[in-house]
């Protein structure tokens, strides 16, 4: 059986808010994008998580690459939001209780 590039790559809204993933797993091209741009190749991403296809890391790639500036973009805005949420919450200041 020749596989598809439309069947390796899937979406559904409830799975990772309706990001492309590599089918059959939670894991999404904007993921694949990250390791690739910190150095990692495709056969080193399969290596340390098996349960991915090799020609489901490079289908996730070819889709990044296709569309890069979008997915790097959407990328930043995902590393800004967790910035903002792992900032130090302010502490009020309560009276102290006297008992």
């Amino acid at each position: 059986m020749i596989a598809s590039l439309d069947s390796l790559l899937t979406s559904s809204p409830e799975i990772r808010h309706g990001r492309l993933c590599i089918a059959g797993t939670g894991i999404t091209v904007h993921r694949i994008a990250i390791w690739y741009k910190l150095g990692h190749s495709a056969e080193e991403i399969t290596r340390q998580y098996p349960h991915l296809s090799l020609v489901g890391v490079y289908a996730a790639l070819a889709h990044y690459h296709a569309n890069r500036t979008e997915i790097d973009a959407e990328i930043e805005a995902d590393e800004a939001q967790a910035q903002r949420l792992e900032a130090p919450n302010i502490r009020v200041k309560l009276p102290r209780l006297r008992i």
